[in-house]
């Protein structure tokens, strides 16, 4: 028995050593000769191209070349690649990346009834990143020849050549010069060189559109600088969706035009303020990366702080024991029966969407406590007043609300209870994120909506920390145990999903609520773990050997890229040792190849998980269980 399993396991062994690009490509040749980095190495448009390329897409080449001498990362083998420096004496150089774009992309030269021609300007990166997210192109063709001559980019638009880009620098490796000293200025440098020459991609291009990092900045501020890191490191790993959830009930640092006063009463102090200009320093970072920002603004619930500034407007603020009228300290919700109430909620939503290019808006519409409202003397008034029912009105807030930001053009983006728990009308272009189990994404999906995946039980990456309830000392997380890179690299995010289904799922995303997290912790916390829903999106179930995604095969992979964010200024945590990412395969456990095991284990989750699952359609009525916290 052991013996059949011998030669899978070095497939996966060789494979993981052939390249180290993540995420990995749908298709993917390489070969296995060395080729240098000329030190006069250049990135042009094609020869005779009429294009005017736009600024963002000349920024990203400069970033490009800048990176490929300054990541100065060693090849993860023993001895860093000093094995390698006797070939690279005689190894090809390459001079010239060309970018070009396909006969697929739409043209960007019209002719004239003379029969001239008229140039157009290829669309900026931050235009095309901000498209409705099923219509962004992304696709990109690479090669690179063994020879020294030019390699290539083909791309039907400029986010398509900025994805390319974005792999062409994943293959370069650095080794220092053995003498700097006496070195020239190029040799002084060292030698950049890639080891799997050639290579070839044809037709790269994402298995889902949403790729994306939710992070919270009300329950601790994180400042911009950090923001702007955390989205340089998502552009590394072709990551689509900033989801920014920007406010909650601890605080509201956020500036919107009209409404002043709701930062300056809400956030912790005067220097924990996103001011317009950073929301717009922000956003177009972002977009420049490859990169839309979704803004969050949870409503109804989650919105304690708004009595700081307009208390009139929030129901049960600061009601005690606060675990009776809120998943989270403090207590306070929006006041959704009253008209007042909703024009205000509308003008605040409208005012800060307008300026935000993103199609999409969250409203989050979770953990509605409804015993809060039961108590508040001015809802009862209210819902008596109109004859109305609390999910009547909820309804009725939930149209003025959504209908508003659709007329600025926004899809809006709710939790999962806006479809599942509450009687309200949505409409068929509302986004779904499922977060309280993967098994409830079916369910959304039944109804027709679209969905992102957001399941706590494989993609919350606060899960683990402990508790942080002052007076419950020794216990865990709500949402325990540790949700580790392995765990979520097992997701499968079409399963139990018929073909139509299927169809509705637009990606998914890692998520950092902040409860126990701030700038000091935020890199180890997240990275390099949140690169695992990149690939899982990008590349979809199966590698380009045809194998389906496995732990083993990623391990030396996910080493690899996150060597490179460490290189690049970030503080990303070690996965094991440094002897064992030296040496794929050597730490795994003794008796049969661990990476084979790895694989078994995954498909008997699954067999179990297919399991539990009949076996509760047939015992038990299905009953949704809403986790303590979050979002």
């Amino acid at each position: 028995m052991k013996l059949s399993f011998v030669p899978v396991y070095i497939t996966l062994h060789v494979v993981g050593l052939v390249n180290a690009l993540w995420p990995i490509p749908r298709n993917l040749e390489t070969g296995t000769s060395l080729l240098k980095l000329s030190s006069s190495f250049d990135i042009q448009f094609e020869a005779g191209s009429s294009l005017s390329p736009p600024q963002d897409l000349l920024d990203a080449i400069s970033r490009t070349k800048h990176r490929l001498w300054s990541d100065k990362l060693g090849r993860l083998v023993v001895g860093r690649g000093e094995d390698d420096r006797e070939g690279l004496e005689s190894a090809a150089s390459l001079s010239l990346l060309t970018l070009a774009l396909d006969s697929h992309s739409q043209s960007t030269t019209t002719t004239n009834d003379d029969g001239s021609s008229t140039s157009h300007s290829l669309l900026p990166i931050s235009v095309e990143a901000v498209k409705d997210i099923g219509t962004r192109s992304e696709e990109y063709s690479l090669k690179v020849p063994a020879d020294g001559s030019p390699a290539v980019i083909k791309a039907n638009s400029s986010l398509g050549l900025l994805r390319g880009l974005t792999t062409f620098e994943q293959l370069w490796y650095w080794l220092p010069a053995r003498d700097a000293g006496n070195a020239d200025e190029g040799d002084a440098r060292g030698a950049v060189y890639a080891y799997q020459a050639p290579v070839v991609i044809e037709r790269d291009y994402p298995a889902f559109p949403y790729r994306g990092f939710m992070l919270d900045t009300a329950r601790n501020f994180f400042p911009v600088e950090d923001i702007k890191r955390v989205l340089d490191t998502m552009s590394l790993v072709k990551m689509s969706v900033f989801h920014w959830h920007v406010v909650d009930s601890q605080s509201f640092p956020l500036t919107i035009p009209g409404f002043e006063e709701l930062a300056q009463k809400g956030a912790y102090s005067s220097k924990e303020i996103y001011s317009s200009s950073d929301v717009q320093s922000i956003v177009e970072y972002a977009a420049e990366r490859g990169i839309d920002v979704l803004m969050e603004i949870d409503i109804p619930g989650h919105t304690a702080v708004i009595a700081n500034a307009y208390p009139e407007h929030i129901a049960c603020p600061g009601a005690t024991p606060w675990s009776q009228y809120a998943n989270e300290p403090p207590a306070g919700q929006l006041r959704l029966a009253s008209s007042a109430t909703t024009n205000f909620t509308v003008s605040m939503l409208s005012s800060i969407a307008q300026t935000l290019p993103s199609t999409m808006f969250g409203t989050g519409g979770d953990e509605i406590n409804t015993k809060c409202y039961q108590k508040d003397p001015n809802t009862q008034e209210d819902l008596k007043r109109f004859g109305a029912t609390l999910e009547k009105a909820l309804d009725s807030f939930t149209q003025s609300t959504h209908g508003a930001l659709r007329q600025l053009g926004k899809k809006v983006v709710v939790w999962q209870e806006m479809a599942l728990d509450h009687r309200v009308s949505l409409a068929n272009d509302t986004i779904v994120t499922v977060w309280v189990s993967s098994k409830h994404a079916v369910k959304v999906a039944k109804k027709g909506f679209r969905v992102v995946h957001a399941p706590s039980d494989y993609f919350y990456l606060d899960c683990g920390g402990g508790g942080w309830i002052g007076n419950s000392a020794g216990m865990n997380s709500w949402c325990d145990p540790f949700k580790s890179w392995q765990k979520a690299y097992t997701f499968d995010p079409l399963a139990r999903l018929s073909s139509a289904e299927a169809s509705l799922v637009l990606g998914g995303q890692q998520l950092l609520w902040a409860e126990q997290a701030s700038p000091e912790n935020l890199d180890p916390i997240v990275w390099p773990r949140a690169a695992v829903s990149a690939e899982i999106f990008w590349t979809g179930s199966r590698h380009p050997s045809g194998q389906f995604r496995t732990v083993a095969e990623a391990l030396h992979r996910l080493h690899d890229v996150r060597f490179r964010m460490v290189q690049r200024g970030v503080r990303a945590i070690p996965l094991q040792p440094q002897w064992c990412a030296l040496r794929p395969g050597q730490c795994d456990s003794g008796g049969l190849p661990s990476m084979v095991w790895g694989f078994v284990l995954q498909k008997l989750a699954k067999v179990i998980e297919w399991y539990k699952f009949i076996v509760s359609l047939l015992t038990t009525k299905y009953s949704e269980h809403i986790g303590f916290n979050e979002p």
